[in-house]
């Protein structure tokens, strides 16, 4: 399962600069967990944090003048840091699998002479096979839309690790659109299968807008393989499952009954004019209940189950705020099925929650939260709990980190 070990981030909103576990300029840190979770209160930025994700997402998809656009972001410079002249920075350490060498990533966005956004510097690199020390080789190098790229598949081991690759290996780039990504461009072509499998890794990301009117909507019928991101094709994906992977979806329905007492069955039903209904049926009641009269907690925590038994998962999820319209002793047991789900049984996808609720934060460990804090000059500061030895101690005594964090002792310390 690919892993995201660290992401830096500078001038984008609030986050002038923060780093999230480690990079490769950083190897002292520790890596992000599987699960990570960042807390906060209203306005500390968690919202902009998890936008991070989602406007690097965009911006291989359409590409950065659009995704400066989209999501009513409103242009490069609301997103620029206010007060600052520096470019939008992003950087990426991760693996493909544990066993893989790192992979760095590193996105700078600007403006040219028309304040338009563009692509000012883009590069991936990566130590060769065997090389322990030194810095790591750039497979892709853009400035501008021009530079070089690596066309091979590995890179070989090296007596001299600043040694270029031969000239046969390497090729001349020079993009003629540099408001679009290079990684969204050479990741389609054969000849650079690294970097079509790190395009791949991020054209998988989903991130979570879900919203329980939209789930109430009533889609054409014809399943779907996975839950959109507001979740509007919700009993599509049902159909889906329920068709192709009964199991599965067994097993969501045995949760939910666990979880939510009273739901007996979930399926769906097609109306007379090719609609898709979603159908509850509850105890004590001789009919079903539909979408449209369902709870938006209900709602929302079947989405997530489903989402979790996904036979496609993506590779990194984000989530903000999953604690909305729940009931607070869910909370446990919904943040056991995401821990299942990045690192247990299933470890199959990387979770990323910004929540403010301390019930959630109960049922975690120090090492996977982060403390994301406005400070006087409005910029963010996030800070792993579990660099607080006082912290560490109270939750290994048994105080649950999400009091602590409620009682504002955990603020203290910053």
């Amino acid at each position: 399962m690919a892993l995201i070990e660290g992401f830096k981030i500078r001038n984008f909103r609030s986050l002038r600069d923060v780093t999230l576990g480690k990079t490769w300029q950083d190897q002292k840190q520790s890596p992000l967990t599987p699960l990570t979770v960042v807390v906060g209160k209203n306005g500390a930025g968690k919202s902009s944090l998890f936008d991070a994700f989602g406007f690097l997402a965009d911006c291989l998809t359409y590409g950065v003048d659009e995704a400066c656009h989209r999501n009513q972001r409103g242009g490069y410079e609301r997103l620029r840091s206010s007060g600052t002249d520096g470019n939008i920075e992003f950087e990426i350490y991760y693996r493909e699998s544990k066993n893989d060498r790192p992979i760095t990533y590193e996105l700078s966005i600007g403006q040219d002479s028309y304040g338009r956004p563009v692509v000012f510097s883009e590069r991936l690199r990566q130590r060769r096979e065997g090389q322990r020390h030194g810095w790591p080789f750039s497979f892709l190098e853009l400035n501008h839309g021009s530079g070089k790229v690596w066309s091979g598949t590995a890179l070989a081991e090296s007596e001299n690790p600043n040694l270029k690759e031969e000239t046969n290996e390497t090729q001349l780039v020079n993009l003629d659109n540099i408001q679009k990504l290079g990684i969204a461009t050479l990741g389609n072509l054969k000849d650079h299968p690294r970097i079509a499998k790190f395009r791949r890794f991020i054209e998988g990301w989903y991130l979570s807008y879900f919203r329980p009117d939209a789930a109430r909507d009533i889609p054409r019928a014809g399943p779907q393989k996975h839950l959109d991101r507001e979740g509007e094709n919700l009993g599509n994906f049902v159909q889906f499952m329920e068709r192709e992977h009964p199991r599965k979806f067994q097993n969501v329905l045995s949760d939910i009954a666990e979880k939510i007492p009273g739901i007996q069955n979930i399926d769906t039903e097609l109306s007379p004019d090719g609609r898709l209904l979603l159908r509850f049926k509850s105890e004590g009641f001789d009919k079903p209940f539909y979408a449209q009269q369902m709870s938006d907690g209900t709602l929302k925590l079947f989405a997530y189950m489903l989402l979790l038994e996904d036979p496609d998962p993506a590779p990194f999820i984000c989530i903000e705020e999953p604690e909305n319209g729940l009931y607070h002793k869910l909370l446990e047991s919904l943040v056991d099925e995401f821990r299942a789900n990045a690192t247990g049984r299933k470890g199959k996808s990387q979770l990323f929650i910004t929540t403010h609720q301390p019930y959630l934060v109960d049922a975690l460990e120090p090492n996977e939260v982060w403390i994301l804090e406005k400070k006087d000059d409005g910029f963010s500061t996030l800070t792993r709990a579990s660099e607080y030895k006082e912290v560490v101690s109270m939750v290994e005594e048994g105080i649950p980190l999400g009091s602590l964090w409620y009682s504002d002792h955990i603020d203290s310390q910053l």
